[in-house]
C-alpha cells in the first residue's frame, strides 16, 4: 500500500497497549469519534509490521476512500479480502471505518476462523461495533478506545513548551490531531472543529440512528455543554427542556443521550456510593470527550472555568485507563472515584482555593473517606500549598503532565 502519510506522530501509549495482541487471532478494534486519530494508529501499526516483516502481506481498506466504494456489504468485504489473502504467510488485514459496511460482522466472523489472519479495524460508533462483534465473535476481539490528544501528546504534536499559555490553548481548542496543520487561532480552529462536530452529529447520530427530532438533539447537546459536571437524570433534563418549549419524554431523552455516548461525543459518568460500594440507578454526569467541541457548542466563557477544569481532569483520568465514577457519601460528593488494576484514586477538582470555606469543603470531603487509597485535590491555583492535612494538592497543569 502507498497511502500512508510521510509524517506520523507516534502515540506510544496506544501502540504499547495494542502490541501484546499483534499477530494473534484476536480482532483488534479501535473505536473513537471521527478525526480523533484512529487511522493514524493503523498507519503506525502497518509501519511496525513492515519494519519487522519487509514482505508482509498487508490488506488495507479505508471506507472513506472512494477506491473502496464498491465494498458496501459483508459479501463485498469478504470477497475482496479473500482474493488478496496469502496461503503461505500471515495476512495483516486493516479496515478503517468498518461501520460503513453493512453487516460487516458476518465477513469478520468468517475471516477470523483462519488463525493466519491478523485483523485490525476501526469504527466511530461504540454500540454498533461492540454489540455486533459480541454477538458474532464472543470473546475473540479486544477494544481499544482512542481519545483526543492528551495534554502531553498536545505538547509533542505542536512542539509547544509546558507552560500556562499552552495549557490554556489545550483547554480552549482540545486535542484533535489535525490542529497541528492550523494556526491555533480562535476563528480558524473553531471553524474546523464545528465542521467535525457537524459531521459526527449528522453521520454518526442523525443518519445512522435515524434520528427525527434533530432540534431536540441539538438542544440536548447544548444543554449538556452548558451544564458539564452537573448531576442529571433523564427526567430532570426532560423537565428543564420542557420549560424551553422543547417536549420529549424521559425515555427518549435517555435514548438520545445514549446516541451521544455511543458516538463518543460525551462520557457518561455514573454515581457511586462510596460507603455502600454500589452504583445509583439515577443521576449521572456528562463530560465532553473533546474540549474544543464542547467550547464550540457552549462558547469559551470566563464563568465556565470550573466546568472546563472538571471536564479536562475527567478526560485525563479516562485516557490514563481509569474507570471513573462520581462518588457520593451521605450528603457529600467526591468528584471522581477512579479505579485501575485493583487500586483506587480519589480526585476532587476546584478552580480556586483562595477562600477558607472552599479549602475546607474540597479537602474535607476527601478527609471523610477513611481508607488508605491516595486522595488529591486538583485545582487551577498554581501557588496553593502542596498539601492540606495530609491530602495532596496538585496544580492542573502538573496533574496533566505527571499522571500516566
Amino acid at each position: 500500500m502507498n497511502k500512508i502519510p510521510n509524517l506520523i506522530y507516534e502515540r506510544k501509549e496506544y501502540i504499547n497497549r495494542i502490541r501484546p495482541f499483534m499477530r494473534k487471532s484476536t480482532i483488534k478494534v479501535m473505536t473513537g469519534h471521527r478525526r480523533v486519530g484512529k487511522s493514524y494508529i493503523l498507519y503506525q501499526l502497518i509501519n511496525i509490521i513492515k519494519e519487522e516483516e519487509s514482505d508482509a502481506n498487508i490488506i488495507y481498506i479505508n471506507k472513506e476512500d472512494l477506491e473502496f466504494d464498491f465494498i458496501r456489504e459483508y459479501n463485498d468485504l469478504y470477497s475482496y479480502v479473500n482474493k488478496n489473502l496469502s496461503k503461505e504467510k500471515r495476512n495483516y488485514i486493516f479496515i478503517d471505518e468498518i461501520q460503513e459496511i453493512k453487516e460487516f460482522h458476518l465477513a469478520l466472523r468468517s475471516l477470523a476462523l483462519d488463525d493466519n489472519n491478523d485483523i485490525y479495524i476501526t469504527g466511530s460508533n461504540s454500540k454498533i461495533l461492540s454489540s455486533d462483534l459480541a454477538n458474532e465473535l464472543g470473546g475473540r476481539f479486544v477494544e481499544f478506545k482512542i481519545y483526543s490528544l492528551s495534554y502531553m501528546e498536545f505538547l509533542q504534536f505542536h512542539k509547544l513548551p509546558n507552560d500556562d499559555d499552552t495549557l490554556e490553548k489545550y483547554i480552549h481548542f482540545g486535542g484533535l490531531p489535525y490542529l497541528i496543520n492550523l494556526p491555533l487561532e480562535e476563528r480558524v480552529v473553531m471553524e474546523y472543529i464545528k465542521s467535525i462536530y457537524s459531521t459526527i452529529v449528522l453521520r454518526d447520530i442523525v443518519q445512522r440512528m435515524n434520528v427525527r427530532n434533530t432540534i431536540f438533539l441539538e438542544q440536548l447537546i447544548r444543554f449538556l455543554a452548558d451544564n458539564v459536571g452537573s448531576i442529571f437524570s433523564s427526567k430532570s433534563i426532560s423537565d428543564f427542556l420542557k420549560n424551553q418549549n422543547v417536549k420529549l419524554a424521559p425515555n427518549q431523552v435517555s435514548e438520545y443521550a445514549n446516541y451521544l455516548v455511543d458516538a463518543f461525543v460525551v462520557h457518561r459518568i455514573s454515581r457511586y456510593d462510596i460507603i455502600g460500594k454500589k452504583f445509583f440507578e439515577r443521576g449521572e454526569k456528562y463530560f465532553f470527550e473533546n474540549m474544543g467541541i464542547r467550547n464550540a457548542v457552549a462558547g469559551y466563557k470566563i464563568q465556565d472555568r470550573a466546568k472546563r477544569l472538571e471536564n479536562i481532569v475527567c478526560n485525563h483520568l479516562i485516557y490514563c485507563g481509569y474507570e471513573v465514577k462520581v462518588g457520593t457519601m451521605m450528603s457529600e460528593e467526591v468528584d471522581f472515584v477512579c479505579t485501575r488494576n485493583g487500586e483506587t484514586l480519589y480526585v476532587q477538582v476546584s478552580s480556586e482555593l483562595s477562600q477558607q470555606k472552599t479549602i475546607e469543603r474540597e479537602f474535607g470531603n476527601l478527609l471523610k473517606i477513611k481508607d488508605n487509597y491516595p486522595k488529591i485535590v486538583v485545582s487551577g491555583e498554581r501557588h496553593f500549598e502542596n498539601s492540606y492535612q495530609g491530602i495532596r494538592h496538585i496544580y492542573v497543569k502538573d496533574f496533566l503532565s505527571e499522571l500516566q
